[in-house]
């Protein structure tokens, strides 16, 4: 059987090179009789595991001295509630909404917190991006959150927002969830990122959270304390059992990202990659894509097909070919591909050619 091309939004592609290695260890990793999924998680096997993942990570990303890297677990939607238990004091939190997922933060929040809304891009559908100077963030704010790429509406952050330049003195916390080595990252312009793994690093189950040193210590009375990013970063991410066996498959993930040239190289492809599918999709008559330009997702890119009545006809089309999950999302509807770092060029030059195709027979 032929792999497919699966465009999945998450859990989503991984690299093949990944999986074949991680099934010609699973019985046996490294003469060990064990698989990594039966290891102790304090034990010398593993314990070597996540300490080169976390190197290969801090290289990738050129993560200062100054930030820990903690490996957690509960994803994007659990940090929506871990950040602010541990940065907002009790306090006020701006969020900057841009779709979906910054939405969810912000409800989330609420819970600890007075959660504010420092801009917003409903009114547009959430097509567009509110310009960093229209920002409305209060002189008391613990933080300012924002989605660095949304998932479901295709709308994503190219460039950080300098919050100093803004005259803020508020760390900048970003999901990143969905570009998360897909591109470098500004650190200077950022306090705390965190990410599920399941699109760009790895399987369901493993957590990024990326924090700097002066932000760690500040946890509510009431925070978990498996969820207190000092108690975390004191235990060097094993204050209790990590997902041990995610932490391996995103640690062969970065391998590979070494071995393919790093952040800069991945950058390059996933800026070809999206290009080519947008410039299909912008020189159709009968796709369409409703987001700005300026700030369009390299990484989840939705569209609509004009007459929807064929929405049905065009995905069954697609699996007969191979091209897998691109309904698109319940709440907008449409079409969704999701191109992350390891699907390969040749997976939307698929894509596209089925495009043409599918738009020829309809004329």
């Amino acid at each position: 059987m032929s792999r497919a091309f699966n465009f999945s939004a998450g859990p989503a592609v991984m690299p093949e090179e990944v999986l074949q290695q991680a099934a010609a260890e699973m019985l046996d990793w490294h003469g060990s009789g064990m698989s990594v999924m039966e290891m102790s998680h304090r034990g010398k096997e593993f314990i070597s595991i996540c300490e080169q993942a976390e190197a290969d990570l801090r290289e990738l990303l050129a993560v200062p001295a100054n930030f820990k890297i903690l490996f957690m677990q509960g994803g994007g939607l659990a940090e929506n509630a871990i950040v602010p238990m541990n940065l907002s004091q009790g306090e006020a939190m701006d969020f900057v909404l841009t779709g979906s997922w910054s939405q969810k933060s912000l409800k989330e929040a609420g819970k600890y917190g007075t959660a504010r809304v420092a801009a917003s891009a409903q009114t547009d559908g959430f097509t567009s991006l509110p310009s960093p100077a229209s920002w409305h963030i209060g002189a008391d704010s613990r933080y300012v959150h924002i989605c660095g790429n949304e998932t479901i509406h295709g709308v994503e952050f190219h460039e950080l927002p300098d919050l100093k330049a803004l005259g803020c003195d508020a760390p900048l916390v970003v999901d990143f969830s969905s570009h998360v080595a897909s591109r470098p990252v500004d650190w200077s312009r950022v306090g705390l990122a965190f990410g599920g793994a399941q699109k760009n690093l790895g399987p369901a189950g493993l957590t990024l959270v990326i924090v700097r040193d002066d932000l760690i210590g500040h946890a509510l009375p009431h925070c978990p304390s498996a969820f207190d990013y000092k108690l975390v970063a004191d235990n060097q991410s094993m204050y209790n059992t990590p997902p041990t066996y995610s932490i391996y498959i995103a640690g062969l993930v970065f391998q590979w990202l070494k071995k393919h040239g790093g952040i800069a190289a991945m950058e390059q492809r996933n800026i070809a990659k999206a290009q080519l599918l947008y410039d299909c999709l912008d020189n159709s008559a009968l796709y369409v894509n409703k987001v700005d330009k300026a700030c369009r997702s390299r990484m989840n890119v939705p569209f609509f097909l004009r007459d929807e009545s064929r929405n049905d006809a065009f995905l069954a089309g697609a699996k007969a070919r191979g091209l897998l999950q691109l309904k698109g999302h319940k709440s907008v509807g449409g079409m969704r591909a999701s191109i992350y770092n390891a699907m390969p060029l040749e997976g939307v030059q698929a894509l596209v050619s089925y495009l043409r195709e599918f738009e020829k027979t309809q004329a």
